[in-house]
């Protein structure tokens, strides 16, 4: 089966240099994995059979739902199972968890997240709307509400976390946690030790900003 790994427009805009060192681990454990920068809006051009390594929510639903042929493997699958990689510690802090909502009815990608968590020593504090159930973040109401509305659903989602850091495996679910008022942990970030950072999270400049990314690619 060939394998490719797609980083997603969010995490190139994000931090390209992390979108690098995922995929070095992945060419030091896995083999030669080609990049693909095609965003998943886009028609992919893959052959049949292949299967896209992301560390997008939404790259994974996209590309699992709308390409004949293709198929998925998040990150977060592989290194739960990972036997090299360097886990940091952070020494039983409690987080709260986000799950991204175009994963919502995948259990696999819940379970490897979790599982992650435990592996680096995170106290994981389940909000009551979780996994399956899990409510969005706000961000999937840009476009269809005013954006004073979108803020409040993003208050609302960010006020049932009960913990003050806030795990999301999604770039738009840390603008949203922190317009919410919450300290958003980006999955990735946390495996590499680094602090998320919010960077643009005015919906209206997210979005252009992601627009003309996704447009380029």
């Amino acid at each position: 089966m060939k394998q490719v790994y797609a980083p997603g427009c969010a995490l190139l805009i994000y931090k390209p240099q992390l979108a690098e060192k995922v995929l070095a681990f992945l060419n030091n454990n896995l083999g030669e994995i080609p990049e693909h920068r095609i965003c998943c809006r886009h028609e992919p051009n893959l052959e049949k059979g292949t299967q896209v390594i992301n560390t997008c929510a939404g790259c994974d639903k996209r590309y699992r739902e709308l390409y004949d042929g293709i198929s998925t493997l998040s990150l977060w699958e592989i290194l739960a199972e990972s036997k090299t990689f360097p886990f940091p510690d952070y020494k039983d802090m409690e987080m709260s968890i986000h799950d991204a909502c175009p994963t919502r009815t995948e259990e696999r990608v819940q379970s490897a997240i979790r599982k992650l968590l435990v592996r680096m020593n995170i106290k994981v504090v389940e909000p009551k709307n979780t996994r399956t159930q899990a409510i969005c973040c706000g961000d999937s109401f840009y476009g269809t509400l005013p954006i004073e509305d979108v803020k409040k659903q993003m208050e609302k989602r960010s006020n049932e976390m009960p913990c003050e850091n806030v795990v999301v495996y999604c770039v738009s679910c840390i603008k949203a946690m922190y317009i919410g008022g919450k300290k958003p942990r980006y999955m990735i970030d946390l495996l590499f030790g680094e602090e998320t950072e919010i960077g643009t999270f005015e919906p209206d400049e997210w979005h252009n900003q992601l627009q003309k990314f996704i447009d380029k690619h």
